[in-house]
């Protein structure tokens, strides 16, 4: 089974003024999110990916493209990212380029916080048909990387905040309705792998940490029973 990295890419302006940019074009990394994805490369420097993904959208891009750089061996050409629009942000439709402290003072923000499946942003899309897309192409591109580079490959999706919390929401089991309990941080790591019967989450919103057992960690059938030895410590500097 292949292992997927999902990443969220890093702050951005919007984030940074509490405004909802959604879709829209030109909201690109500030400064502390170019040292975020920075340092999120780093981390997956020690892990030899076979693909990056990524949302079309231009910060997303621009975290692949840290990470990309940062690979061993890999040539980087712009190319070599992927793009997939099943992985981009909710359309938030009316509510896009509002400011959050607004958004907070009308009637569906409660319905989002506490029930998201019955929720459809005006004029925009439903947050089932969001999971339901976004869900549907991370199992589509794990699957065609696992076919062409075996069970022990390890790949990227660097998507956005809603969309990564929706697919950990659907490995870990959860209903839509809880997927608000889960944090996913700019330029934060998570790690899923795909079984023949379910999935296996390693990780959910870490921002530190080495990875490079990832680059030997053989995939396991059955969940061991008691937790099992876990992956190898790093060496000691």
């Amino acid at each position: 089974m292949a292992t997927v990295i999902l990443v969220r890419h890093g702050r951005t302006t919007a984030n940074a003024t509490g405004l909802l940019a959604g879709r829209a074009l030109g909201v690109g990394l500030d400064q502390m999110g170019r040292e975020q994805a920075a340092s999120t490369a780093d981390r997956l420097a020690a892990v030899p990916v076979v693909g990056v993904v990524s949302s079309p959208l231009e910060r997303c891009q621009q975290t692949a493209r840290f990470i990309l750089d940062r690979q061993a061996g890999t040539p980087h050409a712009p190319g070599n990212i992927r793009l997939d629009s099943d992985l981009t942000e909710c359309d938030y439709g009316q509510w896009q380029g509002r400011l959050l402290s607004e958004l907070a003072t009308e009637d569906l923000w409660s319905v989002v916080q506490s029930q998201p499946s019955a929720v459809t942003f005006p004029g925009g899309e439903s947050m089932a048909a969001m999971q339901a897309r976004s869900v549907a192409a991370i199992r589509r591109r794990d699957a065609a990387f696992e076919a062409e580079h075996g069970p022990g490959a390890v790949w990227v999706a660097v998507s956005h905040g809603d969309i990564i919390k929706s697919v950990l929401a659907d490995a870990l089991g959860m209903h839509l309705d809880l997927f608000q309990r889960i944090t996913v941080g700019p330029a934060s790591v998570s790690i899923v792998r795909y079984g023949t019967s379910r999935p296996n989450v390693y990780a959910t919103n870490t921002d530190a940490g080495d990875l490079s057992w990832l680059a030997n960690s053989v995939p396991a059938g059955d969940a061991p029973v008691g937790g099992g030895a876990g992956h190898r410590a790093p060496p000691a500097s």
